[in-house]
Order: structure tokens, then C-alpha cells, then sequence
């Protein structure tokens, strides 16, 4: 089987997975947020493990997944938002075992466990806030929160995913102008070009069914997922170029593994949410 038919079978497979997860029903919505943000986290502290710094794997991993149940909780309206500083005896702990693991560089290993956090689980926390309380799209299963819409969440990936679309394919084609070279030698500005371009026409193309917010919101949010996602490819390209890795897993043949699939979620995500808030 050649790359492309095992990279476009794969592909179908983590659609499948990804809007049957987020969009069936609150509960698949939050596992599916969950499993991803777990298999991120690991991919990332076993590439960091490779270069032979130890970090709190289980420890990290556990205060992701808190973080992420707390705020599915607490966009629910379910705890109030103090529950939160359960976070802050978690990363005094860690703090604190560093002292009995007698690492050689017992910095490295807490900076690095505690910026998978911020990097990979506080993005993926943010999921949560942009269902619960919103209108638009319905789950596809009934269920009993009257206000609950995984439209952003959906319209978000559909968007993302058009813009890889199309960035691979002006790429392969019409590439020629080097984006960053140093750090990824594949991607050209005709590529990117070509990747806004598509995410802006499904834009026009699904804004209302998505709901949410209004076709030209829809649009600036195109362009926006384009711009900051590519820096998020870029920005895990540049960890894996450091540490001399091509992928951070094998899980999704042709495509890596959980982190190289959503590197461009964590740093994108955030912004589009923020817009949203501000302005949708």
C-alpha cells in the first residue's frame, strides 16, 4: 500500500473519529476531547524522555486530564470554578517529588512536565466552553442539556482540516517559495495560500449550517485557524527538528501520531475561541 492511499485511509478514519466523537452526544464529545489530549501528552513526554530527560509522565498526564474534567464540569455550570485550585496542590506536588527523584537535571523534567499542560491540556480545555451554553448545531443523539452545540467545535476541524487540504495539494503542485525551510523544508507560501483560499470558500459554503455565529465571522475564522494553525505545525516541527524526530508517534499511519495530527489545534483553538468570545 503506497503512503497516499494509507494516508488517505487513515484520514477518513480520524474524520470518523473526530466529528462522530464531537458531534454525536456531550458525553462522546467529552472522551473524545479526553483520548485526544491523553495521547498528546504522552507523545510529547515520550519524544522529551528520548533526549534523556525523565518527566512526571503519570503525573503530567493526570493533571491534564483533571484540568480538562474540571472545565467540562465547569462549562456545564455542574461545580463552580473554584474547583479549579485543586490544580494548585497538583503542581506544588510535582514541584515537590522532583526534590525525591534525584534526576541529573530535575529542572528540565519539571519545565517540561508542566508545559505539556500549558501547551497541550489548557487549549483542549477551552473545548468544553465552546459547547456548553451555545446554540447552533445539534448532537446527533438526543440528550438532556437544552443548550449544548458542538458547532464551533465541528466547524473548527471541518475548517482545519480544509485548510491541510489545500495547503497539501498547491503545495505538491504550485510549491515553490520556501514558507520556513529551516524548520519545515516542505511547506511553501503557495501552499498556504492555497489552504486559506479553500478554508475560506467551505467557510462561505457551511456558515449557516454550523450556525454560531454569521457568514463573515465564519470567514475571519478561516483565516485566522489558516494563520495559527500553520504556526502550530511549525512550532512542533521545530520540537521534533530539536530532538530529531520526524513524527511524535506511529498510531496514525501516514499521519504520525495524536500530536502531529493536532498540533495545529492547540495553538489555533485558542484564538478562534477567543474570537468567538469577544466578537461572536
Amino acid at each position: 500500500m503506497n503512503n497516499f492511499v494509507r494516508r488517505t485511509l487513515t484520514g477518513a478514519w480520524i474524520v470518523v473519529f473526530v466529528l462522530g466523537g464531537f458531534w454525536l452526544h456531550p458525553v462522546s464529545f467529552f472522551l473524545t476531547g479526553l483520548i485526544i489530549l491523553a495521547g498528546a501528552q504522552y507523545e510529547y513526554y515520550r519524544m522529551i524522555e528520548g533526549t534523556g530527560v525523565k518527566v512526571q509522565m503519570i503525573t503530567g498526564i493526570l493533571a491534564g486530564v483533571t484540568a480538562y474534567t474540571i472545565s467540562t464540569f465547569v462549562a456545564s455550570g455542574s461545580i463552580s470554578p473554584t474547583l479549579y485550585l485543586v490544580l494548585i496542590p497538583v503542581m506544588l506536588f510535582m514541584m515537590a517529588a522532583e526534590l525525591y527523584r534525584k534526576q541529573e537535571k530535575p529542572f528540565d523534567s519539571l519545565a517540561h512536565t508542566l508545559f505539556s499542560i500549558l501547551y497541550i491540556a489548557v487549549p483542549f480545555c477551552l473545548f468544553p466552553f465552546s459547547a456548553y451554553s451555545h446554540t447552533g448545531l445539534d448532537t446527533l443523539l438526543p440528550h438532556s442539556r437544552t443548550t449544548f452545540s458542538p458547532g464551533i467545535v465541528v466547524g473548527f476541524f471541518i475548517l482545519l482540516w480544509a485548510n491541510d487540504t489545500g495547503a497539501y495539494l498547491t503545495g505538491m503542485t504550485l510549491g515553490r517559495h520556501r514558507l520556513m525551510e529551516r524548520i519545515s523544508p516542505k511547506k511553501s507560501w503557495e501552499g498556504f495560500i492555497g489552504g486559506v483560499l479553500l478554508s475560506v470558500i467551505i467557510a462561505c459554503l457551511l456558515s449557516e449550517w454550523l450556525g454560531e455565529v454569521n457568514t463573515f465571522k465564519w470567514i475571519i475564522i478561516s483565516v485566522l485557524i489558516s494563520v495559527t494553525g500553520t504556526y502550530g505545525d511549525l512550532v512542533e516541527s521545530m520540537l521534533k527538528r530539536s530532538i530529531g524526530l520526524k513524527d511524535s508517534g506511529k498510531i496514525m499511519p501516514g499521519h504520525g501520531g495524536f500530536l502531529d495530527r493536532f498540533d495545529s489545534t492547540v495553538m489555533s483553538f485558542p484564538i478562534v475561541y477567543l474570537f468567538i468570545l469577544l466578537f461572536g
